[in-house]
């Protein structure tokens, strides 16, 4: 089974006293202590996401650890990728992500931990990268769509209710063919996909929810809210 749970919003760098998404994200593996891997890259590395990770996880039933392309730990990026069970990757500027991670073969580990039964999750950057495309501000002025990895078929758009400019540039892109047809996620939701296909879709936020967006139309989707 693959798993990839795509947080438009949230977990512990948005919402470091609401639990609920990141818990989610540990009983998706059903070993006692998973390792779980944080990969900063979209921001840089920066060093305060990494010990926001490290203050909520290491309190959890894991065994956390980060990897960092700017000062790597290990020559073997493969065999440490590959000895995760769960890889969650921080929000932040998704163009600087996939050069970095290409440049450096990590979207090739990634990928084949991935089929190896690794689950993939994110916020952000750290969900837009894993489908085939979708909106991001990485440019700077701006909403721009933006080729990712294609794991998951079809367009993203996190943050949907977070920012005002999302839900119509989304909109836009996808009515005029800038962008294929997609899932959007508001912040506090995260949509769980298996073996590539939408599974279900919690939220750490009893109004919040997640939506099918096609050319003509906006649907939006059954969300279990975690705090029941």
């Amino acid at each position: 089974m693959r798993q990839v749970i795509a947080l438009g919003g949230g977990g512990f760098l948005m919402e470091p006293e609401n639990p609920l998404l990141d818990r989610y994200i540990l009983k998706q593996c059903k070993k006692v202590n998973p390792r779980i891997c944080f990969i900063a890259t979209a921001s840089g590395d920066a060093e305060v996401y990494i010990e926001q990770f490290y203050d909520f996880f290491k309190m959890e039933k894991c065994e956390p650890t980060h990897l960092s392309l700017f000062k790597p730990h290990t020559r073997d990026i493969k065999k440490f990728i590959m000895n995760q069970d769960i890889i969650y990757v921080g929000g932040g500027n998704t163009k600087n992500l996939m050069a970095l991670w290409r440049e450096w073969e990590l979207d090739v580990a990634i990928r084949q931990a991935y089929d190896n039964g690794t689950i993939l999750a994110g916020l952000s950057a750290g969900s837009l990268c894993w489908f085939e495309e979708g909106v991001t501000d990485s440019y700077g002025s701006g909403l721009e769509p933006i080729s990712c990895l294609g794991i998951l078929r079809g367009s993203h758009c996190p943050h949907y209710d977070g920012e005002e400019n999302r839900r119509p540039a989304y909109q836009k892109f996808i009515k005029e063919g800038s962008i294929i047809s997609g899932f959007a996620a508001d912040d506090g939701v995260a949509l769980h996909f298996i073996d590539e296909e939408l599974d279900c879709i919690v939220s750490s936020r009893p109004t919040a929810h997640g939506y099918r967006v096609d050319k003509d139309k906006e649907t939006q989707l059954s969300t279990l809210y975690l705090g029941l």
